[in-house]
């Protein structure tokens, strides 16, 4: 099988300093490959290199002929006048196809996508919807592989539900960074972690997230006592070369160049261990007994003329971990500040126990001054910080969140996302408290940062309120879940996957009630007798939800045979897909339009 793209002894280095080196591995079809690395370990880098955005220091990137790459980048970039519509349509300008063929292929994308107003302009969405909208122009382009760099990034947990549907349905090869351990679990085929710890730089296993993490457990042992044996062996030519034979032979030659050579080995091995360093977070408890730390009673909240909650009763206990879960919108992060006192409630109270200490990681990082030097935000009042109880230098503590000495007199703003997540993650850990609100700490963070973040919160005797999307901590770490649908209504859960449940009941609820309730008249209410429909219309409506059913599988149908790249590369079929797709739309607005007309006519009182 030929390679669509080969990376052959890559290596790029940024100043003095070497990102990667020795990077070398190909993506063929039906690849789907997870690539996994420490923060600063030049992933985005070695993404642009792979798209052709960047020249490497030194080694090789073949490409096949003709490869069409999508490529994602990180941040979200549109035109000012951008709207839904002219983004998508603009990313499938290239395809060799007449401008009603590719009308008809944006507006699959902007279907696929959900969203509610395709003529929406793209500067007024929300980070979430912008960055779908960027997902879509992606996939508009027609590529023959995919490189993905973390785009998961603003997206809520139902949208990152939607990216997982989109990419298993697309068929394309892909590259993704990621850092959501779920998601590499459930789409990826294989996982690449780029790491100076490795010998090569980067170490690969074919199978999703939990076969990689079992395969590198058993390299990082098999490495740990090939270290071992080195060790001893350098010992024993160091005591060796002390006793200081008097005849230098050739033989006795020999052998001290041998243990130059063992010596520079274990350095070598020692320095790769080096770059596994892991981000040392140790949460600080006030200590303080109390139990009740913050309760709400009854409380309500609207944004813009919308509620978000109503009657809400919530009562923080020592030991108890929360996890806040609902779609962007819902008023998760409201709910945080209802506890800072940073909004007010409009019905309700919330109370905060007497000396009751609340620390607040913020995803917008507001508080944060970007213009300040990482010296100062790490230790505001001099060289030394206190913690738990012991003084410690700057240096020190900033070791402690992998922060290298040239970069204390650099500025926040020059950081990388996840080096500014730790310094909130760093100021934090100097304040003790009894409460944590934490929303979206894990964006940006490294899965060795996440794992420690995981233990620390299970380790806080304190309570936890926790926002996140990322699933696989939520399920760890979570005591209960409060879920927000944005409309007013909420539920406790015990866990994530009962959340899950509900949420997909909700999703069926609607279209069972409309029938049941627009179709049968109500015991209250006798039917109309006289005003309703004739034999032949109660016939009709009857057969409407079935028949928009068929025609929305067969509308299903033909996006998913669009996706094909034999229909894609034949112009004619492409061509009569695209009619038959506009043909099956139209039927279905029509059903819809006519069973609404006999639902009026059946209940003219509404």
């Amino acid at each position: 099988m030929a390679a669509l793209i080969t990376a052959e002894n890559l290596r790029q280095t940024f100043g003095s300093r070497t990102l990667f080196e020795g990077v070398q591995f190909s993506i063929n079809d039906g690849d789907r490959l997870g690539m996994i690395g420490p923060n600063g370990s030049g992933k985005s880098t070695l993404l642009k290199v792979l798209a052709g955005l960047e020249t490497p220091s030194d080694g090789l990137r073949t490409v096949r002929k003709n490869l069409r790459i999508g490529y994602l980048s990180q941040a979200d970039a549109f035109d000012p006048g951008d709207t839904v519509r002219s983004a998508v349509q603009r990313a499938a300008e290239h395809l060799p196809l007449d401008p009603h063929e590719r009308s008809t292929l944006a507006e699959i994308q902007i279907g696929r996508l959900e969203f509610p107003d395709p003529d929406q302009r793209a500067v007024d969405l929300s980070g979430g919807w912008r960055k779908r909208l960027s997902i879509a122009c992606t996939l508009a382009g027609q590529p023959d592989l995919l490189l993905l760099d973390e785009p998961t990034n603003h997206l809520d947990i139902e949208g990152i539900a939607w990216l997982e549907k989109t990419l298993l349905a697309s068929g394309l090869a892909f590259l993704v960074i990621s850092h959501d351990r779920y998601l590499l679990e459930q789409i990826c085929n294989q996982v690449i972690e780029l790491n100076g710890m490795f010998p090569q730089g980067s170490f690969r296993v074919d199978g999703n997230y939990s076969k990689f993490l079992e395969k590198r457990a058993e390299f990082l042992d098999g490495q740990l006592r090939q270290q071992q044996t080195l060790a001893n062996k350098v010992r024993r030519e160091v005591e060796w070369l002390r006793r200081g034979p008097k005849a230098r032979t050739t033989k006795a030659q020999a052998r001290i160049d041998r243990a130059g050579q063992l010596i520079d080995s274990l350095a070598e091995s020692k320095s790769r261990q080096a770059e596994n360093k892991r981000v040392a977070i140790d949460f600080t408890s006030s200590q303080r007994r109390s139990n009740k730390l913050i309760q709400l009673r009854g409380v309500s909240k609207s944004m813009g003329g919308k509620p978000l909650f109503a009657g809400l009763d919530l009562f923080l206990e020592r030991g108890e971990r929360l996890g806040l879960l609902g779609a962007n919108g819902t008023g998760k992060s409201t709910l945080l500040k209802l506890m800072t006192a940073q909004t007010d409630p409009d019905e309700g109270s919330v109370v905060v126990g007497e000396g009751i200490k609340v620390a607040l990681f913020d995803q917008n990082r507001a508080q944060l001054d970007l213009s300040q030097p990482l010296r100062t935000a790490l230790a505001p009042t001099g060289d030394h910080i206190v913690f738990q109880g012991k003084p410690l230098h700057i240096e020190a503590w900033s070791k402690r969140f992998l922060f290298r000495s040239e970069q204390l007199d650099l500025p926040l703003s020059s950081l990388s996302g996840g080096e500014q997540a730790r310094v909130l993650l760093a100021r934090m850990m100097l304040t003790p408290a009894d409460v944590l609100l934490l929303d979206e700490p894990t964006n940006d963070l490294d899965i060795p940062s996440l794992d420690v973040l995981e233990s620390s919160l299970l380790e806080f005797p304190g309570a936890v309120v926790l926002i996140t999307h990322d699933r696989y901590l939520l399920e760890q770490v979570s005591t209960s879940i409060l879920g927000l649908d944005g409309g007013g209504s909420f539920g406790f859960y015990p866990d994530f996957d009962r959340w899950t449940q509900a949420k997909e009941s909700a999703a069926r609820a609607p279209r069972v009630e409309k029938s049941a309730t627009k179709v049968a008249p109500t015991a209250s209410k006798p039917a109309n007798k006289g005003k309703g429909l004739s034999f032949k219309e109660k016939q009709e409506l009857d057969g409407i939800e079935p028949a928009i059913h068929q025609a929305e599988a067969e509308a299903s149908q033909i996006q998913a045979s669009l996706s094909d790249p034999a229909i894609m590369a034949d112009h004619v079929r492409l061509h009569e897909q695209c009619e038959a797709l506009e043909i099956v739309q139209a039927k279905i607005s029509q059903l819809f339009t006519r069973w609404e007309e006999l639902e009026a006519k059946q209940n003219p009182s509404g």
